[in-house]
C-alpha cells in the first residue's frame, strides 16, 4: 500500500526539479520554459526509513525492502486552466486521480529563470492554482446535476445523499473556499470522496527556496508557512535545486554537502514524512532472514488489516500476530531477546497496530 502526490504549480516554479530528485532519475525534463512537461510522469519512490536498516542488521536479513510511494508530475497550469487555457483540462484529469496534491510554489529570485507571470509571489501564485481547481470542481458538479435530477424523480435514494453532498461542495466553492473546508458528516464521507473533488483532497505546501535559504527560508516562505498554518496544513521548506544535486551523490558525500550547508537530513526526507502524515500514513515491519520490509497502513487499523496489507489471505484467516514494538527489538537485540525480556506481545482481532511495530502475523486459510 503506498499513496499517490500529485506536484502541482504555476510553470517554471521546480515542480520538475523536484520531481528529479524525488525519483534520482531525469524522466521528468526541467527546463527554463513553460509546458516542459508534456505528459505526466509517474514516480516510484522508496520511503526513507532508518528503523527498516536497524532491525535488518540487527535480524541479519540479507534483503532490505522498503515502502514505496508514487509521485506525479504534473504540467504547469496558468490562469485560465479550467478553460483549456495552457494545457488545461488534461492535466485536471491527472490531478484528479492523486490521494494528496503537493503545492510547489516558488519563493526564490532567479534573473535567468522567468516567471510566467513576471514577478515572484507565492501567494498570488497559489491562488491562481487553487481558483483553477475550484472553477474545475465547480464545472464538473454543474454537469453532473442534471443526471442526477433524473435519478431523484425515480426515487433514487443514492442520489438524494449525491445531490445533497454536490450542493454542499457548490455553496462552498462559490464562497471562494476550496472543498476540503467544507463540514462532511462521517456517514457521507464515502460519498464524498467519490465526488473526486480537486479541491477536497488534502494539500501540503513545499516553499522552493534558493540554496541560501535551504535551512532557514526567507521572507518568501515565511508566507507560505504563515498560510498553511492558518489552515492546519504543513508546509515544506525545501531547495529544490539542492535535492536534484544531492540526489546523485553517495551516502557520505551527501552527509558532508547536507553538513556544509547547515542541513540535517535532505528537504526530500522531511517532504516525505510530511506527505505521510497528510494522510495519516504509519509503518509497521516485518524482518526475517530472507528480508526486512516495511509495509505502509492507515493510522488506526487493527492487526487483521494490516495483515492485508501483505495478503488477502491473511487478513481472512487471521489467528493472531506476535508483535514486538520497535524500541524492544532494538534494545533487546532482535526477536529472541525480546520474548526473553517478555516484550513479544500475542495481539488477536482488535488490537489497533502502532507506528514501528514488528509483527509476525498467524493466519489459517
Amino acid at each position: 500500500m503506498g499513496f499517490q502526490c500529485g506536484i502541482v504549480g504555476l510553470p517554471n516554479v521546480g515542480k520538475s526539479t523536484l520531481f528529479n530528485a524525488l525519483t534520482k532519475t531525469a524522466n521528468a525534463q526541467a527546463a527554463n520554459y513553460p509546458f516542459c512537461t508534456i505528459e505526466p510522469n509517474v514516480g516510484d519512490v522508496a520511503v526513507p526509513e532508518p528503523r527498516l536498516t536497524k532491525i535488518a542488521a540487527i535480524g541479519g536479513s540479507a534483503q532490505i525492502i522498503p515502502a514505496r510511494m508514487n509521485f506525479v508530475d504534473i504540467a504547469g497550469l496558468v490562469k485560465g486552466a479550467s478553460k483549456g487555457e495552457g494545457m488545461g483540462n488534461q492535466f485536471l484529469a491527472n490531478i484528479r486521480e492523486t490521494d494528496a496534491i503537493i503545492y510547489v510554489l516558488r519563493c526564490f529570485e532567479d534573473d535567468d529563470i522567468t516567471h510566467v507571470d513576471g514577478r515572484i509571489d507565492p501567494m498570488s501564485d497559489f491562488e491562481t492554482i487553487e481558483t483553477e481547481l475550484m472553477l474545475a470542481d465547480l464545472e464538473s458538479l454543474e454537469k453532473r446535476k442534471p443526471g442526477l435530477e433524473k435519478k431523484l424523480k425515480q426515487g433514487d435514494k443514492d442520489a438524494v445523499q449525491t445531490m445533497r453532498l454536490i450542493e454542499t461542495a457548490i455553496t462552498v466553492l462559490e464562497d471562494g473556499k476550496p472543498a476540503r473546508t467544507a463540514d462532511i458528516d462521517s456517514d457521507d464521507a464515502k460519498a464524498w470522496r467519490m465526488l473526486q473533488l480537486l479541491t477536497s483532497k488534502p494539500v501540503l505546501y513545499v516553499a522552493n527556496v534558493d540554496e541560501d535559504s535551504a535551512a532557514e527560508g526567507n521572507a518568501f516562505s515565511s508566507k507560505v508557512v504563515a498560510h498553511a498554518e492558518s489552515e492546519g496544513a504543513q508546509a515544506v521548506i525545501i531547495s529544490a535545486q539542492i535535492e536534484s544535486e544531492m540526489a546523485v551523490l553517495e551516502d557520505e558525500e551527501q552527509a558532508e554537502y547536507l553538513d556544509a550547508i547547515g542541513l540535517e537530513e535532505p528537504g526530500l526526507n522531511r517532504l516525505i514524512r510530511s506527505g505521510y502524515a497528510l494522510l495519516g500514513l504509519q509503518t509497521y515491519f516485518t524482518v526475517g532472514p530472507k528480508e526486512a520490509r516495511a509495509w505502509t497502513f492507515q493510522k488506526g487499523w487493527t492487526a487483521p488489516k494490516c495483515a492485508g496489507v501483505i495478503h488477502g489471505d491473511f487478513e481472512k484467516g487471521f489467528i493472531r500476530a506476535e508483535t514486538t514494538a520497535y524500541e524492544d527489538y532494538v534494545q533487546f537485540n532482535g526477536e529472541q531477546g525480546a520474548k526473553e525480556a517478555g516484550k513479544v506481545r500475542q495481539e488477536g482481532k482488535e488490537y489497533i497496530v502502532k507506528d514501528g511495530d514488528i509483527m509476525l502475523f498467524k493466519f489459517n486459510v
